[in-house]
């Protein structure tokens, strides 16, 4: 089951949650039932053109304002 991270419309909170088929997203803090589901980070590993290991996370990368249309450019 995926956890995802969402904002409350109403009180802004951020907040992860289980979400099992069907269920409906609450917010913990004030119960409002008007939550945006949000981009979440993760982290990747990749092998590089020799062959060696590439680890990278969105979140500790600069890839968020990046204007290239091509990962390498950068190294990750």
């Amino acid at each position: 089951m995926p956890i995802y991270e969402y904002t409350c419309d109403k009180c802004d909170k951020k907040f992860e949650i289980l979400i099992m088929g069907s269920d409906k997203p609450v917010c913990p803090c004030c119960g409002n039932a008007k939550v945006k589901r949000l981009i979440s980070s993760c982290g990747f590993v990749s092998k590089g053109s020799s062959g060696e290991t590439v680890s990278a996370s969105a979140e500790a990368s600069s890839c968020t304002g990046c204007s290239s249309t091509n990962c390498s450019s950068c190294g990750l």
